[in-house]
């Protein structure tokens, strides 16, 4: 045990060391990667996306038509996923992080929607939203959101995660305007209206997609149901984790092989995408990317914080401008994320 203690510290100073020298060097968000091939490719699958909406707006055969893959899931991660879906609510177990991650992802997310709705209910701040999670598992994230008053949907294609998450909100009364529902983001925004007391596409106030799209298979695909479900000047939340040496090292070798914070082979490197990458995309949809932030977990103490290094983990807010893609943003788009400001966070 105390060779395990020693090496611990000594993992956590070598990350926090290596995180230090990074927001060194990277004060925002770098830059470097860009690509007028990938600007290129994205500008005529928008064309393909316009054309095909003006036809038909909301379904699934007209989305597929535009690009050859026409699914967000991957069937690799939803039979691993599968296998922990009894585990979401142990919270020493695998999902330990995402526990703790609650407390900068929850504040996040609610501080952004009260400046953009300028609303105030004492107790219940985020009453009169409805909020989709997307990839919601065990409801981690949900439950909290349902908790400060908003109408929250879960949606997860594992439905053994889905079950899990109704039964552990039945037992609480005061998530009556939380539900769920197993299925996937595209099969949700093709629908005109959700079931019984759920909003359907286009009817949410916010879409958060909190540590879910380093395991999709298509963002593309992603990014537009986003635009399609969320309503114009409606918010767009995710966390995920950075494409980079430093994140392969810590994210993948140190968190899954070394410190088994995270099961073996949870992450995809490949999977991983860049804020200066993600922004694009969002822009090309209609967002508008208003804040970046850096995130930072401790391993030993198992706590997160937020840091000006986006070398890992990152959050980030945006807001819906328009109804339809805008492609000549993402090539000469004005707003940068090292120029954005993240909300302030008590």
């Amino acid at each position: 045990m105390g060779h395990v203690s020693m090496y611990s510290g000594k993992l956590c100073r070598l990350m926090f060391g290596l995180c230090s020298r990074k927001a060194a060097a990277v004060p925002g968000v770098a830059r470097s990667g860009f690509s007028w091939t990938a600007v290129c490719k994205q500008r005529t699958l928008w064309l393909q996306r316009s054309a095909c909406l003006r036809s038909q707006r909301h379904t699934v055969p007209c989305l597929t038509s535009a690009r050859s893959a026409s699914t967000t899931v991957d069937p690799d991660e939803v039979r691993r996923f599968q296998s922990l879906a009894g585990k979401w609510w142990d919270e020493q177990g695998e999902f330990a992080a995402l526990h703790a991650m609650n407390d900068l992802r929850v504040p996040f997310i609610r501080d952004n929607l009260l400046n953009v709705h300028n609303t105030r209910h004492p107790g219940k701040p985020l009453a009169g939203l409805r909020i989709l999670d997307v990839g919601c598992g065990g409801g981690l994230l949900t439950e909290p959101l349902g908790r400060l008053g908003a109408s929250v949907l879960g949606i997860d294609p594992v439905e053994d995660s889905i079950g899990t998450a109704q039964l552990h909100s039945s037992y609480d009364p005061d998530l009556r305007d939380v539900c769920y529902r197993a299925c996937t983001l595209e099969e949700l925004s093709a629908e005109e209206g959700g079931g019984e007391g759920e909003p359907g596409a286009g009817k949410f106030d916010a879409v958060v997609a909190s540590e879910v799209v380093e395991h999709l298979a298509d963002l593309e695909t992603f990014a537009f149901c986003c635009s399609l479900v969320v309503k114009p000047g409606g918010s767009l939340f995710i966390t995920t984790i950075n494409k980079t040496n430093l994140s392969y090292a810590l994210g993948i070798v140190a968190a899954e092989q070394l410190l088994r914070i995270v099961p073996s082979g949870t992450h995809d490197w490949e999977k991983f995408i860049s804020p200066v990458d993600l922004e694009r995309l969002l822009e090309s949809n209609g967002f508008s990317v208003q804040s970046v932030q850096g995130m930072l977990y401790n391993p030993v103490s198992g706590a997160w914080s937020w840091t000006n290094s986006t070398a890992i983990n990152y959050a980030l807010h945006a807001v819906k401008v328009s109804d339809d893609p805008q492609p000549d943003r993402a090539e000469g788009s004005s707003a940068h994320p090292e120029d954005h400001t993240a909300a302030s966070h008590s």
